[in-house]
């Protein structure tokens, strides 16, 4: 019997890569697919000999064949797919369902572990009872622990698992990783002790080596047991046993080894000591060993180092005893022994230089942009986007929002129409109210509230009817038809609440709005005149209000300019971030990246940030206009203030005013009002959609637990006395045939239950603004 331990492949099942590949290729490059499609189907090919599991030494090649490939597609295309792999963990059983992630890297670590244990197997079956056995099989355990210590060093760090996989490959952590790669290094170190007693080397190196041996089983040990509980829990029940027994096993060895050392420099009391130590050491091993259900080869080993040492510990206590009479030293006091590390991991080449052994002709998706380069572009693209939209558009229209009110918290231009148009009516308002008249204003407003409010009695009565859906299923989906129906409904009446507050608004201001779509002639009659009230006044009133008025319609058209030029300026902006195209330039630098270089969009970030810059000068000039805009305001509000001095008997005057504003003010509620209108019609019919679908999915998920009732209930009415219960049929767990495919069984009609978290990542739309935003 064996006394290493060895790892079995990781079981693998297989995938859909040439489908997947050409779905992707069609939906996010510009290129056909059919373009790559020799590309696809090497890679295809080079993937099934890695999951035959076939222990040959031609085995190693392929491995390093597939990983080479899958480190070239790695640097054109993203982890992520939509490509599904399958792995079984390494220690789990036949039947048990393995873990399936869309995931590039996946696939690549789990590679590199079945290549380590490939490595391991190999070692195993060497025969170390022969100089040439140990050598292979040192090599081996070396060939082994280098390829774990690139999975980690190499592969894990890029291993990303996503928040909603079912489960995480426990074997390809960190941790465990680490703790395989020193389990490796500890069995070919021990290959090297092995080596050393035989060739009978002197006893102080002996030890040393195995205080090496020792050394190395411990730190695979803490490694292991620093590991989550869910990676422990899916080890062995014998192998932390195992990996302690090892430890306690050399470090006694090398106590031993070097008593004898001790003895033959007439170190009587130093020799004694370290067979204690060792005898205590073996002791601790050999009963740990006896409660395990460990190899026979491993008990026999500690036992019959266990023996040696007890013979030797009671001739060296006689002889002290009767002849040397030396004081025995404490453990503390005794010189350590300096371990030798004699091995040391080997990575292979075709691992670290993937180059190697992928001809230049065999480089997959060789004229493919990368993905980290399109991934740049993209980015680019939005941080474009974004730029445009909040520092230039979105500024901009604060600085008007700015105008805007700061003009009508002063009356203004109303205040001056009235005095320069003591009849009539100003052109800014005559335009908005054809503006109101010509889209029937007051009647649309009318139709849309009808819409709104028939929109949300049909979501309610869609949420009403998928919720009689699931009345006749059993109490336990209680929680959840109460959850789902609440969730649904809250956001409804939130609606409703804000639905409320927009007719409100409409009945405050529908009959000025009214006004507003009157004929010419009508709406003129609705605001006074000031003629009559100017006669009579003083000449020197009336040239002063002048002169104020002049220097205020100044300032206005200077700030209209201000407000034209800044329109002009998001207008130009907006143009070039159309035309804008950077994807000659990523193209042009991921060229002159080394073509074994995994490309991310990192890479471009100077290009990105130069080419951002064009839009500087843009924002610069909305910031100059805002100073500029910021002293006209200042100066508009004190001469507004001396207009309103010069002029504040006259009340005709402030009538005809006041008129005009609430006219004014009135359109801006129109515009107000159409516009929650459309957002509280979009938001319904979003609504709509989504609980159209969560009616239909409660349908099927129903129908689906009708059927597998009946079905039950048909199996059970036909069922013999003579056959077995269909209960205790139903407990058994059917293992996965290797024809099945390797996901988790789903319930009914691949629904999830109720009661699951994935009906919560369904996209809500926001619901219209709330009272204080309308």
């Amino acid at each position: 019997m064996p006394n290493h331990l060895h790892l079995p492949f990781k079981k693998s099942y297989p995938a859909h890569i040439r489908q997947r590949v050409r779905d992707y290729l069609d939906d996010h490059t510009q290129d056909h697919p059919d373009v790559y499609k020799q590309d696809i189907a090497h890679w295809d090919a080079l993937r099934a000999p890695c999951i035959a599991h076939d222990v040959r030494n031609d085995a190693v090649s392929a491995f390093v064949s597939y990983h080479a490939q899958l480190v070239f597609v790695l640097i054109k295309l993203p982890s992520d797919i939509g490509l599904e792999f399958s792995y079984a963990h390494v220690f789990a059983p036949s039947s048990s369902v393995p873990v399936t992630l869309r995931s590039l890297t996946f696939e690549r670590a789990a590679t590199l572990f079945n290549l380590a244990a490939l490595y391991s197997q190999f070692a195993a079956s060497e025969d170390r009872s022969s100089p040439d056995g140990l050598k292979r099989t040192t090599l081996a355990y070396q060939n082994a622990a280098g390829t774990f210590a690139f999975l980690r060093a190499s592969a894990l760090p890029k291993l990303v698992i996503p928040p909603d996989a079912e489960e995480c490959p426990a074997d390809l952590t960190t941790s465990f990783i680490h703790s395989l790669e020193f389990l490796m290094l500890a069995q070919a170190q021990e290959c090297a002790w092995q080596r050393a007693v035989a060739d009978h080397y002197k006893n102080s190196l002996v030890a040393k080596l195995a205080a090496g041996v020792a050394s190395l089983y411990a730190t695979s040990l803490d490694s292991v047991r620093s590991a989550s509980p869910q990676v422990r829990e899916k080890l062995p029940p014998t192998w932390i046993p195992h990996l302690e027994i090892k430890q306690r096993h050399f470090r006694a060895a090398a106590q031993y080894r070097k008593s004898i050392d001790d003895l033959e420099a007439n170190n009587y009391g130093d020799e004694l000591r370290r067979l204690m130590d060792a005898e205590a050491e073996a002791k601790q091993g050999y009963n740990l060993a006896r409660r395990s259900t460990l190899s026979p080869a491993v008990v026999q080993d500690i036992k019959s180092l266990l023996d040696i040492l007890q013979k030797n510990l009671a001739r060296a206590e006689r002889d002290n005893d009767l002849i040397y009479h030396k004081d025995i030293p404490s453990s503390s006091a005794l010189p350590p022994i300096q371990d030798v590390i004699m091995v040391q991991g080997n990575i292979l080449p075709g691992l670290s230089d993937p180059k190697s052994v992928v001809d230049d002709s065999r480089v997959p998706f060789r004229e493919l942009l990368s993905w980290g380069a399109r991934e740049a572009d993209n980015i680019y693209n939005d941080n474009k986007q974004t730029l445009i939209k909040e520092r230039i558009t979105d500024f901009a229209k604060e600085l008007d929002n700015e105008i805007d009110q700061t003009l009508r918290s002063l009356n203004l231009p109303s205040s001056l129409e009235a005095l320069e148009r003591p009849i009539g009516l100003p052109p800014s308002l005559l335009k908005k109210a054809e503006e109101v008249g010509s889209e029937q204003g007051p009647e649309r407003i009318e139709t849309c509230l009808e819409h709104v409010e028939l929109s949300a009695r049909r979501a309610l009565a869609v949420l009403d009817e998928a919720m009689d859906v699931l009345d006749g299923e059993a109490s336990e989906d209680e929680a959840a038809r109460k959850e789902k129906q609440e969730r649904y409904r809250s956001i409804l009446t939130e609606a409703t609440k804000s639905d409320e507050v927009v007719r409100q608004k409409w009945r405050e201001w529908e009959k000025h709005i009214l006004q507003l779509a009157l004929d010419k002639a009508e709406l003129e009659s609705l605001v006074p005149s000031s003629t009559i009230s100017t006669v009579g006044k003083t000449q020197a009133t009336g040239s002063q209000t002048q002169v104020h008025a002049r220097a205020l319609r100044s300032l206005l058209e200077s700030l209209d300019d201000i407000r034209h030029s800044r329109g002009e300026l998001v207008s130009r902006a907006q143009r070039r971030g159309e035309v804008d195209n950077i994807r000659s330039r990523i193209v042009a630098a991921a060229g002159r990246f080394d073509g074994e270089v995994e490309i991310t969009p990192a890479m471009f970030t100077d290009v990105s940030d130069e080419e951002l810059a064009k839009y500087d000068r843009f924002i610069q000039g909305l910031v100059e206009g805002q100073k500029e805009q910021k002293g006209l305001l200042e100066a508009i509000r004190s001469t507004n203030e001396k207009f309103l001095s010069s002029r504040k008997e006259d009340t005709s005057v402030k009538e005809r005013e006041q008129a005009l504003r609430n006219l004014d003010l009135s359109y801006t509620k129109y515009r107000e009002i159409t516009r929650n209108l459309e957002e509280g019609l979009k938001f319904y019919n979003d609504m709509a959609n989504i609980l159209t679908r969560f009616k239909e999915a409660c349908r099927i998920w129903s129908h689906g637990r009708s059927q597998e009732a009946q079905s039950f209930y048909r199996k059970f009415s036909s069922m013999s006395i003579q056959e077995p219960s269909v209960i205790e049929q139903a407990s058994v767990e059917e293992p996965l045939t290797p024809t099945e495919t390797p996901r988790r069984q789903k319930l009914v009609a691949n629904l999830p239950s109720l009661h699951s978290a994935e009906w919560q990542t369904e996209e809500l739309p926001p619901p219209p603004p709330s009272s204080k935003s309308r």
